[in-house]
C-alpha cells in the first residue's frame, strides 16, 4: 500500500459504482454485472490488483463512461474475487487512498484513466484539530445512542482515533449515509474541513431521526386514543342494550329516514337501488368515521334535490312584454325575439330545447335581460358566473372519494332554486379556460344538449338527473372564444351598443331614479338637467353600455348626500356646475382630425367592448426600401399590410408611381396606441388607401370611415361586426362609411337611428375605395397645392413618374 502512496500518478483501470462510495482505509463488498466493470477487474488482477473505484453521478446511467463519474475516487486493492452463476462477480476491495482523474486513456472495452493520488498534509495537533475531533466524537456518540447496534470495536476505534482525516473516513464508512453525502466527504481533501462536514451531517441526521421518532410517537398515541374511544363507545352501547335503557330505534332512525325518503322518490329502479346500497353501506360503518360522514353528506345532498318539484309557468305574452319594456329601454328587436320564443313555449310547452346566448359588449344589459325573462315566465332565477372557471369538476362535480367533495355548479344551482325547472343564467360563458384539470366548456356540451341532459350524471350524485326542464340562458361578450361545438348548441341573440339618444333615455328613466333611491335622495333634493346628462354621455363616457354613466350618476349622488349633511337642501346639476362634481371632461377633443391629411385614414374595428375608430398612419422617406409596421399588430393585420403593398406595386403604373419606388423609399405603417394589441381581417382597404395617399401626395377625406379586407388583386372582402363598427362611426361624428359590397344585406341589423344618420358607400374593388376615399382623383394633384418641407416635396416628385 505504501507503494501506491509513493507514486504520484499512474495508469489504472476504473470500476464505476452505482450508489456505493469506497472510503480509504475500509473494506467494501459488492457484486459486479456490467461487462466493462468485469473487464476492468480482470485487467487489475493481471497487474498489481489495483483498481480505481469511483461513484457515478447518476444511478440511471447504464453504460459507464468517464464523463458520468465523479472526479474524486479511491484507489483500492482487490482482496478477493468470487465468480457466481449468471456472469456475476462478487468482489471484496480495500480502500487505500484518495485520487482524482487526470485524463482518460480508453473507454472502449473497459475504462482506463491516469489517476493522481491526493496527498493529504499532516495536521499539527493544535486546539482547532482537538476541538473538531471532540465534536465529531460527541456527535457520533449521540448518533449511536439513538440508533444502537454498533459494534464495540468500532466505538473504541472512533474514540481512540486522533487523526481528524482518518476519523472522518472511519465514521463515514460505518454509518448508513446516502451515497451523495459520502461522496461529499470523499471529495473534501482538507482533513479538518472533512471532519467539520461530517459533524454537521451527523447532527442533521440526528435531528431528522428525532423528528421521525416524535411523529411516530404522536401517530401511535392517536391510534391508541382512537382505539380506546372506540372500545369505550362499544362498551356503552352494550351496556345500554343490556339494561334496555338506550333507545334502540335511535341508532337506526337516520337509516330508516333515509330509506323512507328514497322510497318516496320517483326514480328509476337502478337509481333507487344505488341509493339503498349507500344506506346499507352506511349502516356497516362505525359511528363518526370519515367515510360515514361522506356517505351521509352524499345522501343528504341527493335527497334535497327537487326531483319532482317544479313551478308552473305563467306565460302571458302581454304581461311579458310589459315586464321587458319596464326593465329595458329600446332593444326592440331583442324583445320581439324573446317574445316569439315565449310564444312558442306557450303553445308547444317545449321551448327548453332552445339555449339562448346573449352576446354583446359589457354594460348593455345581457344579465338583466335574462332576469327579466325569468320574471316574465314566473320561474326561479339562478345565476352562475363561469368567468375564469378552468376545472371540469366545477360543472360535473367532484367524485365522492375524499372529504370536501361536492356536486358541480349546475346541480348546486338546481338545489338552491328548489325546483327542477328554474331559469339558469350561465354568465360569461366565453371566459372559461382549460388546464390539466379538464375542459369545462366540453363538460357544458352535455348540460346544454337537449338530447343528452335528460340523464345528466353529476360525478358526485352518480345517479342521472333530468335537466331538460331547466331553461338555460348564456351570456358572452364575443363568440370568438367559445368552442364551436358549444356555440352550435346555442341560439345567438346579439345586443349592440347604445346610441347617445338611447343612453339619455336609459339615464333619465332608469339610472337616475335607481341611484336616487339607492342613495336616499328625492327628485326635489337632486335634479339633473337634460343638457347635463347629454354632456356626461358625450364628454365623460365612451362605452358600449351604461356602466360608466351609472357610476358618474352615483358619484354625483354621493357628493349630494355630503352636501345635504353640510346644510345644502337642493342641488341642480347643469352644464355650469357639472365640472364641480365630476372634474374636467375626460374626452375634451375628438381624436379624429377635421381636416384631410395625407396618409391618415379612419378605420373601423370591432372589440369585445364594442366598435372603435382605428386611426392608421403611413409615412414615407428616402431609404433602402424598408417596410416597417408598428402598433402591436397581430399576424392577420400584418398580412393585410403585405397584401395591400402587393396590390399597390401591381397597380403602380395606373397610379403613376415610379416602377422602382420600393427600392429607395422606406414606408412606415403605424397604428396609434401601440400598447393595445390589434388584429383582425378588416383593415386591408384602409391600409392600402393610406399608402396610396402617401405615395401620391393626395389627402384622404377626414369625414369618412371605412372597413373591409383587401386581396392582392384588389377585391374587397366582407367583414364582421358591421353593427358595432357603424355605431362607432356614428358616435365619433363620421357620417360617411365605406363598407364591402358583400355586407349590404347586413344593414338591416343596424339601429335605425344610426342607419338614417349615415351614408353608406359599397365597395366591390379597391378602385371604389380610392374613388370615394381620396379628396381628388389620381393624376389631378399638384405638388404646389400642398405646403410641405422642401425635402419631402422633392422626394414626392421623384416617386411619381
Amino acid at each position: 500500500m505504501d507503494e501506491i502512496l509513493e507514486i504520484n500518478t499512474k495508469e489504472i483501470p476504473v470500476l464505476a459504482l452505482r450508489g456505493l462510495v469506497c472510503i480509504p482505509g475500509t473494506f467494501l463488498t459488492f457484486e459486479v454485472t456490467r461487462k466493462k466493470s468485469i473487464k476492468a477487474i480482470n485487467v487489475a488482477m493481471e497487474t498489481k490488483q489495483e483498481i480505481f473505484v469511483v461513484c457515478q453521478k447518476k444511478l440511471t446511467n447504464e453504460e459507464p463512461t468517464v464523463d458520468i463519474l465523479n472526479n474524486i475516487g479511491t484507489i483500492a486493492k482487490i482482496k478477493q474475487i468470487l465468480k457466481m452463476p449468471g456472469g456475476i462477480v462478487k468482489v471484496l476491495i480495500e480502500g487505500v487512498c484518495r485520487a482524482s482523474i487526470v485524463s482518460t486513456i480508453r473507454e472502449d472495452e473497459y475504462l482506463m484513466v491516469v489517476a493522481e493520488v491526493v496527498k493529504e498534509q499532516d495536521i499539527v495537533n493544535n486546539d482547532e484539530n482537538i476541538a473538531c475531533i471532540r465534536n465529531a466524537q460527541e456527535a457520533f456518540d449521540n448518533y449511536i445512542d439513538f440508533i444502537g447496534k454498533i459494534p464495540e470495536e468500532l466505538i473504541i476505534s472512533v474514540l481512540s482515533e486522533k487523526d481528524s482525516g482518518k476519523l472522518a473516513d472511519l465514521i463515514t464508512a460505518n454509518i448508513p449515509l446516502d451515497y451523495e453525502s459520502k461522496q461529499i466527504i470523499l471529495d473534501c481533501t482538507d482533513k479538518i474541513e472533512r471532519l467539520k462536514m461530517l459533524t454537521a451531517i451527523l447532527n442533521q441526521e440526528l435531528s431528522i431521526m428525532e423528528l421521525e421518532q416524535k411523529i411516530h410517537n404522536e401517530v401511535q398515541n392517536q391510534l391508541e386514543k382512537n382505539q380506546k374511544e372506540y372500545y369505550i363507545k362499544e362498551q356503552i352501547k352494550a351496556l345500554e342494550n343490556e339494561l334496555s335503557e338506550g333507545d334502540e330505534e335511535e341508532g337506526t332512525n337516520d337509516l330508516d329516514k333515509y330509506k323512507k325518503q328514497i322510497e318516496k322518490l320517483i326514480l328509476n329502479p337502478k337509481s333507487k337501488e344505488k341509493l339503498l346500497k349507500e344506506v346499507k353501506r352506511l349502516s356497516r360503518l362505525p359511528f363518526g368515521s370519515q367515510e360515514g360522514s361522506v356517505v351521509r353528506s352524499y345522501l343528504d345532498t341527493v335527497l334535497e334535490l327537487p326531483w319532482t318539484t317544479k313551478t308552473k309557468d305563467k306565460l302571458d305574452i302581454k304581461k311579458a312584454e310589459k315586464v321587458l319594456n319596464h326593465d329595458h329601454y329600446g332593444l326592440e328587436k331583442i324583445k320581439q325575439r324573446i317574445l316569439e320564443i315565449l310564444a312558442v313555449h306557450k303553445i308547444t310547452n317545449n321551448a327548453n330545447s332552445q339555449i339562448l346566448c346573449l352576446v354583446g359588449p359589457p354594460g348593455v344589459g345581457k344579465t338583466s335581460v335574462g332576469e327579466s325573462i325569468a320574471r316574465a315566465m314566473g320561474r326561479k332565477y339562478v345565476r352562475i358566473s363561469l368567468g375564469g372557471v378552468r376545472d371540469e369538476a366545477e360543472i360535473r362535480g367532484h367524485r365522492k372519494t375524499y372529504l370536501g367533495s361536492m356536486p358541480g355548479r349546475i346541480i348546486a344551482a338546481v338545489a338552491s332554486a328548489g325546483v327542477n325547472n328554474p331559469l339558469i343564467l350561465l354568465d360569461e360563458v366565453d371566459k372559461m379556460g382549460a388546464d390539466i384539470k379538464g375542459d369545462p366548456a366540453s363538460a357544458l356540451l352535455e348540460v346544454l344538449d337537449p338530447e343528452q341532459n335528460k340523464d345528466f350524471k353529476d360525478n358526485f350524485i352518480e345517479v342521472p338527473f333530468d335537466l331538460s326542464n331547466v331553461l338555460f340562458i348564456t351570456t358572452a361578450n364575443t363568440t370568438d372564444t367559445i368552442q364551436k361545438p358549444l356555440l352550435d348548441r346555442m341560439d345567438i341573440i346579439e345586443l349592440s351598443s347604445y346610441t347617445s339618444n338611447e343612453k339619455f333615455h336609459i339615464a333619465t328613466e332608469y339610472l337616475v331614479p335607481k341611484q336616487l333611491k339607492k342613495h336616499g335622495l328625492t327628485k326635489l333634493q337632486l335634479k339633473f338637467s337634460d343638457d347635463a346628462i347629454r354632456y356626461m354621455i358625450t364628454d365623460y363616457t365612451r362605452e358600449a353600455g351604461v356602466r360608466s354613466l351609472e357610476r358618474l350618476i352615483a358619484k354625483i349622488c354621493r357628493k349630494t348626500d355630503k352636501a345635504i349633511l353640510e346644510g345644502t337642501k337642493k342641488t341642480a346639476i347643469t352644464l355650469k356646475n357639472i365640472t364641480d362634481f365630476l372634474g374636467s371632461p375626460i374626452y375634451k377633443d375628438d381624436d379624429i382630425s377635421k381636416a384631410p391629411q395625407i396618409g391618415v385614414a379612419n378605420g373601423l374595428a370591432f372589440t369585445t367592448v364594442g366598435g372603435e375608430i382605428l386611426t392608421i398612419e403611413v409615412n414615407s422617406m428616402e431609404g433602402t426600401g424598408k417596410f416597417e409596421l408598428t402598433g402591436s399588430l397581430g399576424d392577420v393585420m400584418k398580412e393585410s399590410c403585405k397584401a395591400a403593398m402587393s396590390y399597390i406595386r401591381s397597380k403602380r403604373a395606373e397610379f403613376g408611381i415610379r416602377e422602382d419606388f420600393y427600392k429607395d423609399t422606406d414606408i412606415h405603417i403605424h397604428f396609434p396606441e401601440g400598447a393595445v394589441p390589434k388584429d383582425g381581417p378588416s383593415a386591408g382597404i384602409t391600409i392600402a388607401l393610406c399608402i396610396i395617399s402617401e405615395l401620391l401626395h393626395i389627402p384622404i377625406r377626414s369625414d369618412i370611415a371605412m372597413t373591409g379586407e383587401i386581396t392582392i388583386r384588389g377585391r374587397v372582402l366582407p367583414i364582421g361586426g358591421l353593427k358595432e363598427k357603424t355605431m362607432a362611426a356614428y358616435k365619433h361624428g363620421l357620417r360617411t362609411v365605406i363598407v364591402p359590397k358583400a355586407n349590404e344585406s347586413d344593414l338591416e341589423d343596424i339601429d335605425s337611428e344610426v342607419h338614417n344618420a349615415l351614408t353608406f358607400i359599397f365597395a366591390k374593388t379597391m378602385e371604389d375605395v380610392i374613388k370615394n376615399g381620396l379628396t381628388m382623383p389620381i393624376g389631378t394633384q399638384k405638388d404646389a397645392d400642398f405646403i410641405v418641407p422642401e425635402g419631402k416635396k422633392q422626394r414626392k416628385i421623384n416617386i411619381r413618374q
